[in-house]
């Protein structure tokens, strides 16, 4: 087996959440169940707007002493510490940026997870068991080989995960985004920002749109170029590396189609962890 890859998150930071009422301020505005996550626990969700369009992911730690963190884009902390701030009114809850660094380790070789660091604040990722481990000040363990975030990059692009380079802010629903798949919404807590939009498309059953890997020669497209079924637009490219992107695509014109993106051949590939939610909207 590889040595396990560790870098630092720079694209990521902190919100540190606390007070009495924190869950409670928690649970009624993101897609996430924040009231029975517990200590050593990541849950990956989302704040919506009140349209159901994503504005920016999180994960909700439990750091086990009372508060939380939020592990947030860096550079929209401040838009959402912001955001939050109106949200309280008078819940006791407290927020600040924290500057701890926000770090990953996971293995290269496919379907391998590594073992947890026994030193450091280590947590699951919420989304996928091969995304490895977030860490949260924790150094980088002995054995593992040191890389940018460029190296997690690639690694979602192979597994065909998207990030906020693809959902952008306002402009995309969750579900076409999969959160619904990465355990990023929980139907089942209540209320929450978006929650009405987000539930009747989800009870719908058919999603006309989700965002998957595609492949071809060549250098990824620009963001935004069509992909093509024939003459027709199966969806548009999001964010992609040499011969592989992530793109939102409509699935009754795309799986299983000759695609072209940019005049070339293309094809849409369904990870594992995709196929059947993609078999039953097909």
């Amino acid at each position: 087996m590889s040595p396990p890859i560790f870098a630092v998150l720079t694209s990521r930071a902190l919100i540190s959440v606390g007070g009495p009422d924190w869950r409670t301020f928690l649970q009624g505005l993101i897609t996430q169940d924040v009231e029975s996550v517990a200590e050593g626990q990541a849950r990956f969700g989302a704040l919506l707007t009140p349209q159901g369009r994503l504005l920016y992911d999180l994960f909700v730690v439990e750091r086990g002493d009372g508060t939380a963190w939020l592990d947030v884009e860096a550079e929209h902390r401040e838009a959402l510490l912001q955001r939050l701030m109106i949200y309280r009114l008078r819940a006791k809850v407290e927020l600040a940026a924290d500057e701890t660094p926000v770090s990953i380790l996971f293995s290269p070789d496919p379907g391998a997870i590594p073992p947890k660091p026994a030193e450091g604040l280590w947590v699951a990722d919420g989304r996928l068991a091969e995304l490895g481990w977030r860490g949260y000040g924790a150094a980088a363990p002995a054995g593992a080989t040191t890389a940018d975030e460029t190296a997690r990059e690639a690694q979602k692009l192979r597994l065909g995960v998207p990030g906020p380079a693809d959902w952008g802010v306002e402009r995309t629903y969750p579900i076409e985004a999969n959160f619904d798949l990465l355990d990023g919404i929980d139907f089942k807590k209540g209320c929450f920002v978006g929650q009405e939009t987000t539930s009747r498309m989800k009870r719908r059953g058919a999603i006309k749109s989700r965002m998957l890997p595609i492949a071809f020669d060549g250098p990824a497209p620009p963001p935004g170029t069509e992909v093509l079924a024939g003459d027709l637009r199966a969806g548009q490219v999001l964010s992609g590396a040499e011969g592989r992107a992530i793109a939102l695509l409509r699935l009754d014109r795309a799986l299983g189609a000759d695609l072209t993106v940019d005049g070339r051949p293309a094809r849409a590939e369904v990870p594992g962890w995709l196929a059947q939610a993609v078999g039953e909207a097909a």
